[in-house]
């Protein structure tokens, strides 16, 4: 609930301020600037460019990914632990791009509002990792509910998009968070939806074909504007000038842009609402404005101006759609189609085509719009985008930078752990299995008491024959109608998907989600009709996250290694025991030895960088640099304190 209140009140807050800042650049410095020459307001991105270089330089600092990919990035590796003192900084630098007219969107910055709400929450209230996740993932779909005014869209793109999987436990309070940040929304902004459009309706079947055309449109340009995003961030990364110029440089060449197509600048819902409610610009100016947001986004992004890639995705299939309803509209007049028709459709079909979730683009376009009626041709152009811009590029917006540093993800999960982990070291080998003679009334005991959803079937010999579930045991019961006796044999699935034990659990999960089964039966390699165990999806996670402390632990070896490597002083990890002496204090305020460093702590899956005001608990593993003698110090000031009468005030003596 916190975080749904905190979400809303936190984009509402977002938007005041890029409008205010719109209000002051484009009014008052761009008013005075077109009073000498109208030329002259190409400046104002220019000037914003500078002001976001300045921010970013000065207060947000390097980081590994931007917007969304970092906080997937951080679901599926480090528990959702963002750096949310990070946020003001983000959200000011935002407001400043979208305020003085770059080419992005608003909504990136509004999922890192929520989901750093969520992370913030987490960390204080110290939850588990897994719940730290779902209050980021609750906090992504507040802020994209605050947005666009989409509370179901939201669910579902903090689902498919930042979780990675539909359903499971975070579901509840993903709704939850959406439902609350929606409601504050609704009540200070008003219900009305993103877009104000006229009622269209879908006349025949045989408009079907030309909405499959532009799907097949669709697919390339959302393939073609990832590309570009991070083509040009390669570029300005390379660039060897002040971080400040850079955005200044692309603000102005949007800001020149601009001076000939006006519609280009910020987020372009403007001319979204126009090309919707049927505004004929004409085919050369939609078409113009495509290329023209197609280059300018990119280019905004990779110079560093901070926002989304949402709404210019919204942007380009507007154009699009607008350009290729008026081409149809003039070939084939006589069937009576609406340009903006297409429009509305084909922002949804490259929105899909850009992150690559389909639920979300089609509900999405449905709570903007409040329109069911084209519900029909937005599912087939959004399938057929995706399909073809899956085929041509196959990560998506969000995904594609952090395959190019080596982080693989597959519902949520990164393969490059899950392929450290093979299968027999997780399935259980213990599973309770049905014969396929036993009745329904016997599986339906079975599976109550071991609390299963299913379970293998074999035959009298042993052999494994199919898989039976609770949903199959339900269909049987309420096909009966004769009551005659079944068998588990004659209902179970017999069409199995089987694991090996020797194969790695990335396949594993990898064929788990072709059919998105909940479990698979490991068999023997030479003897497929040989059960060696089930490998269940909750065994997956907890092995997952087993194999991440694993692999955070290897790494600070690592550091701990190459600082060894420098000078001559020792580098060793020491244990805050319950009780000791250093167990709640800051690290300004501990008198370390003389020449002693502190490095790094390890708590839990987290390593930190330690500053003065760093609380020490018990269990944090510290790594110190230091001399023998004061390693041997601190090492005493970490065990358990037995002496009642000692204080922490009293290793001064020490210190000296």
């Amino acid at each position: 609930m916190l975080v749904g209140i905190g979400s809303g009140l936190g984009v509402w807050a977002f938007k005041a301020m890029f409008e205010l800042v719109h209000l002051g650049m484009a009014g008052g410095i761009g008013g005075a600037l077109s009073s000498i020459s109208p030329f002259l307001m190409a400046l104002v991105p220019a000037l914003g460019g500078v002001l976001v270089g300045l921010v970013a330089t000065l207060l947000i600092g390097r980081e590994r990914h931007h917007g969304v990919a970092g906080i997937i990035e951080a679901v599926a590796l480090s528990g959702g632990r963002l750096r949310y003192w990070r946020m003001p900084a983000k959200t000011v630098a935002a407001a400043l791009s979208i305020g003085s007219g770059a080419s992005v969107g608003p909504e990136d910055p509004s999922v890192q509002i929520g989901s750093s709400l969520g992370s913030m929450f987490g960390r204080w209230l110290r939850l588990s990792d897994e719940r730290v996740r779902m209050l980021v993932a609750a906090g992504a779909a507040g802020g994209i509910s605050a947005a666009f005014n989409a509370p179901i869209a939201a669910v579902f793109f903090a689902l498919e998009i930042i979780l990675g999987e539909l359903g499971g436990r975070a579901f509840s309070i993903v709704v939850l968070a959406s439902v609350i940040s929606a409601a504050f929304t609704q009540a200070v902004t008003g219900p009305q939806p993103a877009f104000h459009v006229p009622a269209y309706a879908f006349h025949s079947a045989w408009e079907l074909p030309f909405y499959l055309g532009l799907g097949l449109l669709a697919g390339p340009v959302a393939a073609l504007y990832t590309r570009l995003i991070y083509l040009t961030r390669d570029l300005f990364r390379n660039w060897r000038v002040p971080a400040w110029v850079k955005p200044a440089v692309a603000g102005l060449a949007v800001g020149i842009l601009g001076l000939f197509l006006p519609q280009v600048l910020g987020a372009g819902y403007e001319a979204i609402e126009g090309v919707l409610n049927g505004v004929h610009p004409g085919l050369l100016l939609l078409v113009a404005l495509l290329a023209a947001k197609l280059v300018m986004t990119p280019v905004n992004l990779g110079a560093g101006f901070v926002g989304g890639v949402f709404a210019p995705s919204l942007f380009l299939g507007a154009m699009l759609g607008g350009a290729y309803g008026e081409v149809v509209q003039w070939l084939f007049p006589e069937i009576g189609i609406a340009p903006a028709a297409f429009a509305m459709v084909g922002m949804a079909a490259v929105l899909a085509g850009t992150v690559h979730a389909p639920l979300t683009a089609i509900l999405l376009l449905f709570e903007m719009t409040n329109d069911y009626r084209i519900i029909l041709p937005l599912m087939f152009a959004v399938t057929v985008s995706l399909v073809l811009s899956q085929f041509l590029h196959r990560e998506s917006i969000y995904t594609f930078g952090l395959k190019e540093l080596g982080v693989r993800l597959e519902r949520g999960r990164d393969l490059e752990v899950l392929e450290g982990i093979s299968v027999r070291e997780v399935m259980q080998m213990d599973s309770p299995t049905l014969r396929e003679s036993d009745t329904l009334d016997v599986a339906s005991e079975t599976l109550m008491r071991t609390r299963h959803y299913g379970l293998p079937v074999v035959d009298e010999t042993g052999g494994l024959v199919g898989v039976v579930t609770i949903q199959d045991l339900d269909r049987a019961r309420r096909d009966n109608t004769d009551g005659h006796p079944i068998t588990v044999g004659a209902i179970c699935t017999r069409e199995l998907l089987t694991a090996f034990p020797d194969e790695t659990l990335g396949v594993a999960m990898r064929r788990m989600g072709s059919r998105d089964v909940g479990r698979l039966p490991v068999v023997d390699r030479r003897h497929p009709e040989r059960l060696l165990g089930v490998l269940r999806r909750n065994d997956m996670i907890r092995a997952y996250n087993v194999a991440l402390a694993r692999r955070t632990t290897e790494r600070h070896r690592e550091q701990q290694v190459r600082l060894g490597t420098v000078g001559r002083v020792t580098v060793e990890e020491v244990i805050v025991e319950r009780g000791a002496r250093l167990a709640g204090l800051r690290i300004r305020e501990v008198a370390w030895p003389e020449d002693c460093v502190v490095a790094t702590i390890r708590r839990g899956s987290e390593v930190l960088i330690p500053n003065g005001g760093t609380i020490l608990e018990t269990g944090d593993r510290l790594v110190l640099v230091a001399e023998p003698e004061a390693i041997d110090q601190v090492r005493q000031m970490s065990v358990r304190e037995h002496d009642a009468g000692h204080h922490p005030g009293d290793d001064d003596a020490a210190g000296e």
